[in-house]
């Protein structure tokens, strides 16, 4: 989401790094170019230029014009403003009450809202060991409450059924009695929404909210929208208490505007991310972390979170005595690997975790390729037991066979497995002692800032 943004910044910070010492002339420059990058990101006018007076503030003080490191400095004013814009830390969902913990959802048709609910039901089910049952109050959108049944089967909470006869108030309350009945945690109601912010819309939440008042009131925001989402969330904070924000599309063409803008113009604070279609790709929205990201430091807290969230420690475990005990590493095992990089949002979700990302050329970036890993466990998966554990046997007729099961090539099956073979090598080197240090040393200086790649990665 925050790629232009991230790209555009990088350029004005490393232009200033040439510089010997911070000048009123060069600030005044580097500001211009931070207050265009951010306009360019559909950040609101309002916001952008209290973000410059901010920065300007700070970096005419005299500890920070007679810096030795210009660039550092104002990369930390920066960062600490884009952290202080978009809330200083992430706030957790209120659910100190008496269960059930009512949390009542809104937002915009088409802004993910329905597909929002049961992500984070499924956060709340398996990081807070939560007991969850969703609702649909959406009586007016076809399918609407069978699209969430499916969901919650999907995400294995449970479901309230309701009927397009009933109103939305009746729907809610009688969801929130069987939770109660049933010793449930949390209810999450799902609502109507609308092509655009109409009164009719607004009267039924208002309704709805009297009715149940719920412990949090969450508004799906799709950051696609750009400054639109900023007068969507003010229009809704002005009708409802609304208690945190949630973006969705985070992982789209979104410019970050929305997310910078947001907390500033309704006093909110962005509870959660949605950063992709899959149904575990939500996470808390960590102010810090994002500002990291988009300055291009990276965000290693939130990559370390997910491997412990999502890698298979034991088969880990069992990989390295493998290799430790000098048998060759195999397909199967690279094809584990490759499900385990997928389980961690694929090469492009972790390289964007990744410090320094930013400042790679065009080129290095393009060759991390999420396809091409669909790519070569597609071949992977075309091949026999045998041959997966003994690629080395695979003759041109094997292959005619593998290329017509993978729908790829004979010339991509060449080219994985000499790269496999390559692989393989590598993994020899690290079984015996004081191999990883060699393999180290052999790499450096390759990866990744000279445009090269380690031998055998699949990109």
């Amino acid at each position: 989401m925050f790629n232009h943004l991230s790209d555009r910044l990088s350029k004005v910070i490393k232009k200033l790094t040439g510089q010997g010492r911070l000048t009123e002339d060069n600030i005044k420059d580097t500001l211009r170019d931070i207050r265009i990058a951010l306009l360019e990101a559909d950040v609101a006018l309002p916001v952008a230029k209290d973000f410059i007076d901010h920065i300007q503030e700070k970096a005419i003080g005299k500890e920070v014009m007679e810096s030795l490191t210009p660039g550092q400095v104002l990369i930390k004013l920066v960062h600490d403003e884009l952290v202080f814009l978009m809330g200083d830390f992430n706030e957790a969902l209120d659910l100190k009450v008496q269960p059930p913990a009512v949390v009542l959802m809104l937002g915009l048709q088409g802004s993910g809202k329905t597909t929002t609910v049961a992500k984070l039901a499924r956060w709340l089910k398996h990081n807070q060991k939560k007991s969850v049952l969703v609702a649909s109050a959406d009586i007016y959108r076809p399918a609407a409450i069978d699209q969430l049944e499916t969901l919650a089967k999907q995400v294995e909470v449970e479901f309230f059924s309701s009927h397009s006869q009933q109103s939305p108030v009746e729907i809610a309350l009688a969801a929130i009695q069987a939770a109660k009945n049933k010793v449930i945690d949390v209810v999450l109601i799902d609502t109507a929404g609308r092509l655009h912010i109409d009164e009719e819309m607004m009267a039924e939440i208002k309704q709805l909210h009297a009715a149940i008042n719920p412990v949090e009131s969450l508004l799906v925001v799709d950051s696609m929208m750009g400054q639109d989402a900023v007068t969507t969330a003010k229009a809704f904070n002005e009708a409802v208490p609304i208690t945190g924000i949630i973006l969705t599309k985070a992982d789209g063409d979104a410019r970050g505007g929305a997310a910078l803008s947001i907390r500033h113009v309704t006093g909110k604070p962005i509870k959660f991310i949605g950063v992709g279609e899959k149904i575990d790709a939500l996470e808390p929205f960590y102010p810090d972390r994002v500002a990291s990201r988009i300055l291009g430091m990276g965000d290693i807290l939130t990559l370390v979170e997910e491997a412990e969230r999502n890698l298979d420690k034991a088969k880990a475990e069992k990989l390295v005595k493998k290799i430790k005990k000098g048998k060759a590493f195999d397909l199967e095992d690279f094809r584990d690997q490759l499900k385990q990089i997928h389980k961690m949002g694929g090469i492009t979700g972790i390289m964007s975790k990744l410090p320094g990302m930013n400042q790679l050329p065009d080129q290095v970036k393009s060759q991390f390729n999420d396809r091409k890993l669909v790519e070569i466990e597609a071949i992977i998966n075309s091949m026999t037991r045998k041959e997966r554990r003994f690629p080395d046997g695979i003759k041109n007729s094997h292959k005619r066979r593998i290329a017509l099961g993978s729908g790829t090539s004979i010339q991509a099956i060449n080219q994985l497995l000499k790269q496999f073979s390559q692989m393989q090598k590598m993994m020899k080197k690290m079984s015996k002692k004081g191999g990883m240090m060699k393999l180290m040393r052999g790499i450096q200086g390759k990866f990744p800032f000279s445009g090269g790649m380690p031998p055998g990665m699949p990109f």
